[in-house]
C-alpha cells in the first residue's frame, strides 16, 4: 500500500488563540475528510517560526523540512495544500521550495489557495454573503485584507465585483499593505451617504496581529479608530476565515480535487 500525506502550509501566526480556532481548525477538516492520508503542517514565514520556538518552544516545520521529513519515513504520495488566501508571494514560495523535492515522491500534488479559479470566488463571495447579516442602507461591511505588491492582489478587486453583483454592495474591501487601501475605503464609504454605521472584518486566515492591531486597535492609526474620527460608529467582527465552516470548506474541497488530480 502506498503510505499518503496531506501537508496543510500555511503562512502561520504567533497568536496561539487564533491558530486553533483557524489553521488548526482547517487542518482538521481535512484529515477528516482525507482518513487515508497522514496529516502534517508546515508554516513559511520564517519569522513566525523563529519567534514560535523562541517565545513559545513550538517547532513548526518549514516545508523543505516537512518534506524532508515525509520522504524519509518512506511517504510516496504527497498533497500540499495550502491555506494561503491568493496565488501570491507565499505561494510562489511555497512552490519554489518544495520543487526540488518532487523527485523524492511517486506523486506531489498542490492544492488552489482559497482564490485561484473564477468558481473559487463565486464560492467565496457566497461563503461571505451567508455569513453577513441582512442588508441595511446605514451600515457598511468593512473587509480588510493583507494587500501585496504581487500582481495576484487584483484578487481584491475581483470579489468585491463578486460580492457587489451579488447584490452585497455594502461590502467594501481594502488592504493594508495594496490596492485599495484605506483612503479608497474612505471615499467608498462617502460615497454612500446613508451609511453611519461600519462593521470591520479581517479577510484574513487567521485573526492575528493585523485584525487585532491595525484593524481593531485602539491606537489613532487602526482602522477602527480612523473611520470614528471620521463619525461612523464602528464594531468589529473579529474572526479569521478559518474560523467558518462555509470557507474551511473550499480549502477541503481543493485538498481533495488535488488528491484526485492526475
Amino acid at each position: 500500500m502506498t503510505e499518503k500525506a496531506v501537508l496543510v502550509v500555511s503562512f502561520g501566526t504567533t497568536h496561539l488563540d487564533t491558530l486553533e480556532k483557524t489553521i488548526q481548525a482547517i487542518e482538521w477538516d481535512i484529515a477528516g475528510r482525507m482518513p487515508g492520508r497522514v496529516q502534517r503542517r508546515a508554516f513559511t514565514s520564517g519569522m513566525i517560526l523563529r519567534r514560535l520556538a523562541d517565545r513559545e518552544g513550538l517547532c513548526i516545520d518549514d516545508v523543505p523540512h516537512a518534506l524532508e521529513r515525509l520522504a524519509g519515513e518512506g511517504f510516496a504520495d504527497v498533497v500540499l495544500q495550502p491555506t494561503h488566501i491568493m496565488n501570491g508571494d507565499e505561494f510562489d514560495k511555497l512552490c519554489a521550495q518544495a520543487e526540488p523535492f518532487r523527485a523524492k515522491f511517486a506523486r506531489m500534488s498542490f492544492g488552489r489557495p482559497l482564490l485561484t479559479t473564477l468558481e473559487d470566488y463565486r464560492d467565496l463571495a457566497a461563503a461571505l454573503t451567508e455569513l453577513l447579516p441582512e442588508a441595511e442602507a446605514d451600515t457598511a461591511h468593512v473587509f480588510m485584507g493583507h494587500g501585496t505588491e504581487h500582481y495576484a492582489n487584483a484578487a481584491y478587486c475581483q470579489l468585491e465585483y463578486m460580492l457587489h453583483d451579488g447584490g452585497r454592495t455594502d461590502a467594501v474591501l481594502g488592504t493594508v499593505e495594496g490596492y485599495p487601501g484605506l483612503e479608497e475605503v474612505f471615499r467608498r464609504l462617502g460615497e454612500r451617504e446613508t451609511v453611519k454605521k461600519v462593521v470591520l472584518h479581517p479577510l484574513m486566515v487567521v485573526a492575528g496581529d493585523h485584525a487585532k492591531n491595525d484593524l481593531a486597535g485602539d491606537e489613532p492609526e487602526s482602522w477602527k479608530s480612523q473611520l470614528t474620527e471620521r463619525g461612523y460608529q464602528v464594531s468589529c467582527e473579529l474572526k479569521g476565515l478559518g474560523e467558518y465552516p462555509q470557507i474551511r470548506a473550499l480549502f477541503v474541497r481543493h485538498a481533495l480535487e488535488a488528491a484526485e488530480d492526475r
